[in-house]
């Protein structure tokens, strides 16, 4: 099963999920990106941001990690690359765009499928506030 939570829910909808307090705290050091750097930057520069919030908060991370695809027991020479694994068990995407689409998504529940993580993060920088989306493999 497959959960999608927005932003504009993120409170009221859904109160048990996995890693609450951990998500909690990227949102808000996310926001705290976004107030200070606004809109309009490339996706590159909120990622260094997030790696300077992440370092300063003593929040374990890994950034640009790769993820082997396997077919028929096989790996593919292509790799997926997660923007961050954070606390060892979040995928978090960033984008810097007009919004959230179903592409990215989809691209969430690759990461998720390769990782055999469960729990994925999208932030978007590039609208007047922080947008976001959880997505949870149940």
């Amino acid at each position: 099963m497959l959960i999608v939570e927005e932003s504009e829910i993120f409170y009221s909808k859904k109160e048990n999920f996995p890693m609450k307090e951990e998500t909690y705290k990227i949102i808000g050091l996310a926001m705290e990106v976004h107030r200070i750097l606004g809109k309009g930057f490339l996706e590159i520069v909120y990622k260094d941001a997030l790696e300077i919030e992440f370092t300063d908060n003593l929040i374990q991370y890994e950034r640009e990690k790769p993820y082997s695809i396997e077919y028929k027991g096989r790996l593919l020479k292509r790799k997926y690359n997660a923007d961050f694994v954070v606390y060892g068990n979040l995928i978090l995407e960033v984008k810097a765009q007009s919004g959230i689409y179903e592409e990215d998504i989809k691209q969430t529940i690759n990461y998720l499928a390769c990782s055999k993580l469960s729990l994925g993060l999208i932030l978007n920088f590039g609208e007047d506030s922080l947008t976001f989306k959880r997505v949870i493999l149940t």
